[in-house]
């Protein structure tokens, strides 16, 4: 059960990592991707651009997300391993147990 909460965090972490990067670069990405090239002047449907900027900024973090989730995921296994190991590797090496004392 502590492993799982443990993967449980790791993905969390990185879902909400994922949604803050894409949160970060998605707008800046969007002002290039939909900028004019050679600086002409152009006319357009304002809502309809602000409703596929929109979508497409939800996508991003969406995918962001998902991202960052299977990234941490592969992480959290990776630690989650390595303590296993490591718990397993002292496990091994307690000491023996002492002689039963000689009652007279």
């Amino acid at each position: 059960m502590n492993a799982a909460k443990t993967l449980l965090n790791f993905i969390l972490a990185g879902a909400l990592l994922g949604f803050v990067v894409a949160s970060w670069l998605g707008p800046n990405y969007l002002g290039w991707y939909n900028e004019t090239p050679y600086a002409t002047q152009t006319m357009c449907n304002l809502p309809e651009v602000v409703r596929k900027t929109s979508a497409d900024l939800i996508s991003y973090q969406v995918i962001g997300g998902g991202v960052g989730a299977g990234l941490f995921l592969i992480l959290g296994v990776v630690v989650v391993r390595r303590s296993h190991r490591k718990a397993r590797v002292q496990a091994g090496q307690t000491p023996p147990p002492s002689e039963p004392r000689a009652t007279a």
